[in-house]
């Protein structure tokens, strides 16, 4: 079996033991004789794998007991809606966000549609996205029904290393590409949600973790999309994605494994070290992130001579080290970094770095 080093920034790489025992499983899990596709959600065989699921976030994360985890569909995108469609009691509160790329732009973007008083608290698009803006630069938020950070970004590799003081507001965060990797304080969140395919499982289902004070807000709302009702129903209102929830419990399994949180944070610190050092010593590339802001999981980079690019992605490609191309809004390549790329993977990346640039530059 060939298996190369994927930096993709989602759908991302998976630890091979997990895509094993889901091999193994797949045609008869655990003596039952079916597949955990084709198995009811409400009976007792996956009532376990959802409940397990369940007991690992609260575990691995430190989730205080007044808040619900689900396990909801529609991506970090469908958040974006869900979160001031429940959390605004009318049109005219305020929404406040801390605007740092792509994502915080669309997720302000869906906010307007359920509010007409949506403020930009801060924002780094005038020098590219290339920093997380000090909280000290913020304009004022204390009257707003909540404030909105990206807490990771992908396409421009910026990161919060600290939490957001948000007083009474509750703070919600995206965190869909560093949910795990790091230790995070749940009770500084009112919410917090993850799209899985980047550091929990595959594509297809969505982390939410929320406060229970928040719940029921409005009436009236889509059941599908109304946070009491999902967290009334134990996220099984209507069929879950069931075979993506059991991919994340063994994935979470995996974690724990690992040492945990503060395990996979350790490593990821090593990872994004030796890559960065790399980057930073050799004249040939350079990273466009302001080092207080650069994220662990996603690292953007530029060679020297943007003709190259194409000849550093073939290059790699053949030595087993793909999806490195960067996004059209930076430019150059971009390795994602996530829990399950292993240290060997950033090891051999660096190595082809440093090849390619004594032969081109």
């Amino acid at each position: 079996m060939s298996r190369v080093y994927n930096f993709s920034a989602g759908p991302a790489v998976l630890p091979l033991s997990v895509l094993e025992q889901a091999q193994a499983e797949m045609l008869d899990y655990q003596g039952t004789g079916m597949s955990v596709m084709e198995m009811s959600h409400r009976s007792a065989a996956y009532m376990a794998i959802i409940a397990e699921a369940e007991a690992l976030v609260r575990e691995l994360m430190g989730v205080p007991t007044n808040y619900k985890v689900l396990f909801q569909q529609g991506g970090a995108t469908g958040q974006f809606t869900m979160v001031p469609m429940n959390l605004l009691t009318d049109r005219s509160q305020k929404a406040a966000y801390v605007h740092t790329g792509s994502w915080s732009k669309k997720a302000m973007s869906e906010a307007k549609k359920q509010c007409d008083n949506v403020v930009m608290v801060a924002s780094s698009e005038a020098s590219n996205f290339n920093y997380i803006p000090d909280q000290g630069d913020w304009q004022p938020f204390a009257d707003a029904a909540y404030l909105h950070v990206t807490n990771n970004n992908t396409i421009f590799g910026t990161e919060y290393h600290w939490t957001p003081e948000s007083g009474d507001v509750p703070l919600v965060g995206d965190m869909s590409s560093n949910i795990l990797s790091r230790p995070v304080d749940v009770s500084k969140y009112g919410i917090i949600y993850a799209g899985a395919q980047k550091n929990l499982g595959p594509s297809g289902v969505t982390l939410v973790i929320v406060r229970e004070d928040l719940l029921g807000r409005r009436s009236n709302l889509p059941v599908m999309l109304d946070y009491k009702v999902q967290a009334e129903s134990e996220s099984m209102h209507n069929t879950p994605p069931t075979y993506a929830i059991y991919i994340l419990g063994l994935v979470l399994k995996w974690v724990k494994a690992q040492g945990g949180v503060a395990g996979m944070e350790a490593q990821n610190i090593a990872k994004a070290a030796l890559l960065y050092k790399a980057i930073d010593e050799m004249a040939f590339y350079s990273c466009p992130t302001q080092v207080e802001s650069r994220s662990r999981m996603n690292v953007p980079f530029i060679l020297s001579d943007d003709r190259l690019n194409e000849s550093f992605l073939s290059e790699a490609k053949k030595a087993d080290l793909v999806t490195l191309k960067g996004h059209r809004s930076v430019g150059g390549m971009r390795a994602s970094l996530y829990n399950a790329m292993p240290l060997a993977g950033v090891e051999a990346l660096v190595a082809f770095m440093g090849d390619f640039a004594k032969r081109h530059g």
